[in-house]
């Protein structure tokens, strides 16, 4: 179990690490920013250079399984590994040959994602209600939010597919962003 000591030197640790590299972690937020705020203004460019990141990732790491699965062709599980490796290298070549449908299809898997999710999170809310001091109802206006997006996604099919990738990873970007050069900008004021 950790110490309240313990966790007062990493905390005091931490902050000296953001303080002496605010400016790497400043550069990282202008760049994941601007990089927002290009997906927000061409959604259907970032939908697809998405689509393609994803082909690539799932190729290289379906390669990187079949080298090591070939390593460990003696180790129980051979033949489970050899699926996987083999499934994501197929994943990887099929995103890559029609990245349009790929888009189409990550579309539908994300309107499904905050389907799910919306549900799971009012359901999780309606359990907490009765919790004393509980902040349940932010939870419930999330999972509404969620079902919310999930129906603008969903009813919107096929043109939602179009902007709804590039938006929502363009608002993370932008967001994500922000929150580094808030926390650099802070790190580089504080006195301590």
């Amino acid at each position: 179990m950790t110490s309240p000591e313990d966790f007062s030197r990493l905390q005091s640790a931490m902050n000296q690490t953001v303080k002496a590299h605010w400016k790497a972690f400043l550069f990282e937020g202008i760049l994941l920013a601007v990089l927002g705020v290009a997906a927000l203004i061409l959604p259907p460019l970032a939908s697809l250079a998405i689509a393609i990141f994803l082909g690539w990732m799932f190729l290289i790491s379906g390669i990187g399984g079949l080298i090591a699965t070939y390593w460990a062709r003696n180790t129980p599980g051979f033949w489970w590994s050899l699926i996987s490796a083999a499934l994501a290298v197929l994943t990887g070549m099929l995103l890559l040959a029609r990245p349009i449908q790929a888009v189409l299809t990550l579309t539908i898997v994300l309107g499904a994602y905050f389907l799910a999710e919306g549900v799971a999170t009012i359901m999780y809310a309606l359990e907490h209600r009765r919790e004393p001091g509980s902040r349940w109802s932010w939870l419930l206006i999330s999972g509404l939010v969620d079902i919310a997006i999930s129906f603008m996604v969903i009813t919107g099919l096929p043109s939602s597919a179009e902007w709804a990738i590039g938006i929502l990873v363009g608002i993370n970007l932008l967001f994500g962003g922000a929150s580094l050069i808030g926390m650099a900008m802070a790190a580089r004021n504080s006195n301590t």
